[in-house]
């Protein structure tokens, strides 16, 4: 389980670091062998380069992560505190401008209204990007030992500090439960894809029957996301990446990512009986980012969840010694096991 921790925040690390670079651009046929290539280099023999830069993705993880493990214990005012802290200390990191405007009014008021900035953003409707999955998975690893009520009370606490319409808290949700089920996975036992994508959809039934008809107007909007996976993956013949965003899609809101990154794992994993692990984690990473739009995003996400399920031991050692701080974020990771194992 500690490999799964350490494979968990380390796969998140990479997917955001390889991710970032090629974020928005047009993936061509060029721009992904470029892309290919650029990852073998980096998994390659040792060479002198800068480190890639993590993201608003990573350093929004490592404040979630921080919070939990915080001797006061977990609570939003902190958790809103440290995101503030973190971004006016470095704000060049990618961050969107409404989730700056949010930290800014935080700041302004000394955290006295933890989502009050959030609630009333988009004249009220909160927003519904991605920006709470992409932070959740240290939520995911402590709550490995609980249920699933108490990590979707946990996620919706930590996601409403800066997303409260009802799909990116929703889509933080389901990421966490994805991440979830790969922990609790025995990666050297056979895989169904079916059964995994069966449990999260059981969960995100119960999740969205507590959706606000009035405020989303399609109340099943995971569910039907959840059934398109299926369709692409019941194809006897690979889909195309046209087809793949056409029912998925590759943006910055949480309906339109989550799924993706799950099916990016998915995709690689139903026939890991002839693909090595190493490689099936390699596939993920590349075709995520293949898939162009919010890839660094949808890149973190899906290693998120490959490294919950394959352990830290499927990720290139050469490749973490080009990311950024991917040794603290290690050690960061085994620092949140003991948390889990000593209340276990």
């Amino acid at each position: 389980m500690l490999a799964k921790f350490r494979g968990t925040l380390l796969g998140a690390l990479v997917g955001d670091c390889c991710g970032a670079p090629f974020e928005g651009q047009l993936m061509d046929s060029g721009t992904k062998l470029i892309l290919r290539k650029n990852l073998d280099k980096l998994e390659g023999p040792a060479f002198r380069a800068p480190y890639k830069k993590y993201t608003d993705d990573t350093a929004m993880t490592l404040q979630v992560a921080k919070t939990l493990l915080d001797s006061n214990g977990f609570s939003q005012k902190l958790l809103a505190k440290n995101f503030v802290v973190e971004f006016f200390k470095d704000s060049n990191r990618g961050y969107g401008s409404a989730v700056g405007e949010v930290f800014r009014k935080l700041r302004l008021t000394k955290v006295s209204d933890p989502t009050g900035p959030a609630i009333a953003q988009f004249n009220g409707s909160g927003s519904y990007g991605n920006g709470a999955a992409m932070r959740v998975s240290p939520i995911a690893l402590y709550c490995v030992n609980k249920g699933v009520d108490e990590l979707v009370n946990l996620v919706t606490e930590s996601a409403t500090v800066t997303h409260t319409n009802v799909l990116g808290v929703n889509g933080a949700i389901l990421q966490a439960l994805a991440i979830r089920q790969s922990l609790l996975l025995a990666p050297d036992e056979p895989f169904c894809w079916k059964t995994y994508l069966e449990s999260l959809k059981k969960d995100m039934i119960e999740v969205e029957k507590e959706n606000d008809a009035d405020l989303d107007a399609n109340p099943n909007a995971y569910e039907t996301q959840l059934n398109n996976m299926e369709k692409l993956l019941n194809n006897t013949v690979e889909p195309s990446d046209e087809n793949v965003l056409n029912l998925l899609g590759h943006s910055v809101a949480a309906l339109y990512s989550v799924p993706t990154a799950i099916y990016c794992f998915l995709r690689h994993t139903k026939a890991s009986s002839e693909d090595p692990a190493g490689k099936s984690f390699r596939h993920t990473l590349e075709y995520a980012v293949s898939l162009g739009g919010d890839c660094d995003t949808i890149g973190s996400m899906a290693c998120a969840i490959s490294g919950a399920y394959y352990g830290d031991s499927v990720i290139s050692p050469a490749l973490l010694k080009h990311c950024e701080k991917a040794e603290d974020i290690g050690s960061l990771a085994e620092q949140l096991y003991k948390a889990v194992e000593s209340k276990a």
